[in-house]
């Protein structure tokens, strides 16, 4: 691969999903500049599970990566590398990620339901722990001319340290970004809103960046009005930040993050891991 140039990474898992993050892949990386990597973990399994099996099944994976690259390449004529690993999903992921020194991990997601919603837990507290953003998908891509973002902003801290990423974004795709603002009635956490809301419209600002802000209803589920702005904008994306801390609560009845991610209007979200050092650096200008 070409060290020059950042790569973008796709899990793969063979079904639909795939190709809707493949898709929208070829797209970024074409705007971006990036190559991309085809990836395929094969469940490393218990102690009980032998080395025949395994190496069975890396072989397996591997005719399969190199049959969705021969199609990519007859479809969009450009040739994805690929990597079929043994390991745990997300850990792998994350491990190849830093390897390649990846931009961005683009990952087709399925329906979200009953006790998924554990295994989203956890897949949360791996993205937190990754260097990388995650893009997911669940649909097919529609191009959208206009390129929005939708930037919920709360009370949280971490929303400051996004906005590396939406100026990013908007640089490159020409994005307009849409604060959205949580509306709380109790009024400490309304104050941290406002002030996280001002940092940002401060800093898009002086990075030229185009925005607009809105305000959720007071008293609704933030999470869902999140989604029913960004289908009434028809945005290109949604961008968030994941929590670093997920309890008891968020297993039971499922993350803030979970309902955006899984949500009905099936709109790409983009899930920043909780970093500091981009922003203490600057980030990307």
């Amino acid at each position: 691969m070409d060290k020059s140039k950042k790569t973008i990474i796709v899990p793969c898992d063979f079904t639909e999903v795939t190709q809707y993050a493949l898709d929208l892949t070829v797209r970024l990386s074409r705007i971006l500049n990036t190559d991309y990597t085809l990836v395929h973990i094969i469940d490393e399994g218990n102690i009980f599970t032998s080395e025949a099996t395994k190496k069975a099944e890396l072989e397996e994976a591997n005719l399969k990566l190199q049959q969705l690259s021969d199609d990519t390449f007859e479809k969009y004529q450009e040739r994805p590398k690929f990597i079929a690993r043994i390991g745990h999903l997300y850990e792998t992921i994350n491990a190849i990620a830093d390897e390649l020194e990846a931009r961005l991990v683009v990952m087709g997601i399925h329906e979200f339901k009953g006790i998924q919603r554990l295994t989203g837990s956890r897949a949360l507290k791996v993205m937190a722990g990754s260097k990388v953003p995650f893009i997911m998908v669940s649909s097919a891509y529609q191009y959208r001319e206009d390129n929005d973002i939708v930037f919920p902003i709360d009370q949280k801290p971490e929303d400051k340290e996004k906005l590396v990423w939406a100026n990013y974004m908007a640089k490159n795709f020409g994005s307009k970004i849409h604060l959205f603002a949580a509306n709380h009635s109790d009024e400490l956490l309304k104050k941290r809103t406002v002030g996280n809301l001002n940092f940002a419209k401060k800093y898009l600002d002086e990075k030229e960046v185009t925005f607009e802000v809105h305000y959720a209803e007071r008293g609704k589920n933030f999470a869902e009005d999140v989604v029913r702005f960004s289908k009434e904008i028809n945005t290109n994306l949604i961008l968030i930040m994941i929590t670093k801390e997920i309890n008891l609560q968020d297993f039971l009845i499922g993350a803030e993050e979970q309902k955006i991610i899984f949500n009905d209007a099936r709109i790409a979200v983009m899930c920043v891991n909780p970093r500091t050092d981009l922003m203490k650096s600057g980030g990307f200008n």
